[in-house]
């Protein structure tokens, strides 16, 4: 089995299903040392998300509000947002070691094992919107965090974006999200939900760490100071920083932030 020619194979594949078989099968074969290399195969830069055959793609501002989540509507959109960014992850942590082959089996090991995380966390939100009577795609859409893999096609830029800014986003948006759960937490969906929340949370804190430590190496290999991140950041999201959110101060040192980075990413002081 070939490394990358595998790799554009799952990550083109469309069902959730056959995805997640073909990658638990290569997973398997890689940790058992079945796998080989040529990394001179050409590279693709894809147009549309993998997802694109069975999910309606809108414009992320028209996709239908996650409120009223004492209801069960409101907990099935909730649930397939959070689905939908767990699908896209697993293709962000693929596509990684698909595109950026001359870092070694320690990179490789680092995001395919993100890769893993996400199908695992996947199937979990998954298996909980099914209990709620719907199933992944019965709603729209966005694709930004495809689009933002596609426009960052060098590892500096990638690892700045990806797990520093967007999923690192993530480890600030789901205690507020948590906090919004909590008046409903008598409802056992809403418990459900709050305990897969808790697991992605600490595992996410992981991921956007190996992305710290890429990120690094990456400043070093270009001769770039590490506070290049915001003007990464700005070219991509301008206006991002300082966030109106309260940031998640603890998590984000966890997983790499230094105290001067906070002091420019938190509207709020972090203590």
């Amino acid at each position: 089995m070939e490394l990358y020619t595998t790799l554009e194979s799952i990550l083109t594949t469309s069902a959730p299903q056959e995805k997640i078989a073909a990658f638990r099968d290569f997973y398997t074969a890689y940790k058992n040392g079945e796998i080989t290399r040529e990394a001179d195969t050409k590279t693709t830069v894809f147009t549309a998300p993998s997802y694109r055959d069975f999910c309606t793609v809108i414009d992320p501002k028209e996709v239908p509000r996650r409120n009223k989540l004492g209801s069960q509507q409101g907990q099935t959109l909730l649930t397939h947002a959070i689905a939908h960014i767990e699908y896209s992850a697993i293709d962000l942590a693929l596509d990684a070691v698909y595109r950026f082959r001359d870092l070694g089996e320690e990179f490789e090991r680092d995001w395919l094992s993100v890769a893993d995380d996400e199908v695992r966390h996947f199937e979990m939100i998954e298996a909980l919107l099914r209990e709620l009577g719907s199933y992944y795609g019965e709603y729209p859409v966005h694709d930004a965090l495809f689009e933002a893999s596609m426009r960052t096609l060098d590892l500096l830029e990638r690892m700045a974006v990806v797990p520093r800014y967007l999923e690192a986003n993530g480890l600030d948006a789901t205690p507020l999200i948590l906090q919004k759960l909590a008046p409903h937490s008598s409802d056992l969906m809403v418990q459900k939900i709050i305990g897969a929340l808790h697991i992605i949370l600490d595992e996410e804190i992981d991921h956007v760490r190996k992305g710290d430590k890429w990120f690094l190496y990456a400043c070093e290999r270009e001769g770039k100071e590490s506070t290049s991140y915001f003007e990464i950041i700005e070219k991509h999201y301008p206006n991002s920083f300082p966030r109106r959110i309260d940031i998640n101060c603890d998590a984000r040192r966890q997983a790499g932030f230094d105290k001067d980075e906070l002091e420019k990413i938190a509207f709020t002081k972090c203590l």
